[in-house]
């Protein structure tokens, strides 16, 4: 099966180097793209100089819009299994297959790699955990689902899903969203336990002071995507 990781890329000039060299060494037999989403340190470079395969973005889209042109990009290659791969060092490329064989085997069209299933390694910080349990709480009341790690950004994804994507992907904040998108539409969705570690360098996007804003306004869009869902109804 043709496999596709796609690392989202903003400002990470500190670890985008160790996150491709250990995802080629650990399964060189793997495809992946770095999304550079208008990086304004030093991320272009090092992946030109480099010989990295990378998509320059001519504008700043966000987390979502980098994403989605992954997705593009994998629908446009006919890729079986897309992939999602933080850029700052913290997912572990040795847990790819892991989150990979469930969506191989048929028995899900996303599998989440989830660090809350064995509790181990880089937990996040206590308000970020307790934020992504409120989230978990609200997808669960609205799709009747339970999803731990909701926020987690390492995902795989079938080939239906990889064309919804490309087709329809939040731009703020995606991965709870992408949930409920999932399921809305029919599409089975689970986790898998993975050791994910901490941020290498730079700065994560999401500070502290923005948890407040970030809990109302994805439940607000949560809400709003799933009463969408209910007026629409099926796969789409």
């Amino acid at each position: 099966m043709k496999v596709l990781v796609i690392i989202p890329c903003y400002n990470e000039a500190e670890n985008i180097c160790r996150v491709v060299q250990r995802l080629k060494a650990t399964c060189p037999d793997v495809d992946y793209l770095v999304v550079n989403d208008c990086s304004t340190d030093d991320s272009a470079r090092i992946l030109r100089e480099n010989g990295y395969n990378y998509l320059d973005l001519p504008l700043n889209l966000g987390i979502g819009g980098g994403v989605q042109s992954g997705y593009l990009y994998a629908t446009a290659n006919d890729y079986d299994i897309t992939v999602q791969m933080d850029g700052d060092g913290q997912h572990d490329p040795k847990y790819l297959y892991d989150v990979i064989r469930p969506v191989a085997e048929g028995k899900l069209d996303m599998c989440i790699g989830s660090r809350f299933i064995k509790k181990e390694g880089f937990q996040t910080s206590f308000m970020r955990r307790v934020g992504i349990r409120f989230l978990s709480f609200m997808i669960r009341l609205l799709t009747g689902q339970r999803v731990l790690d909701v926020t987690s950004g390492y995902r795989a994804c079938g080939k239906q899903m990889t064309a919804l994507f490309a087709k329809h992907y939040a731009q703020d904040y995606p991965e709870p969203e992408a949930i409920v998108t999932a399921i809305c539409n029919g599409y089975k969705v689970g986790e898998v336990p993975v050791v994910m570690e901490e941020r290498q360098g730079g700065v994560s996007s999401i500070r502290a002071f923005k948890s407040v804003y970030y809990m109302i306004k994805v439940s607000l869009a949560l809400i709003i995507h799933r009463l969408s869902a209910n007026q629409k109804g099926g796969k789409g």
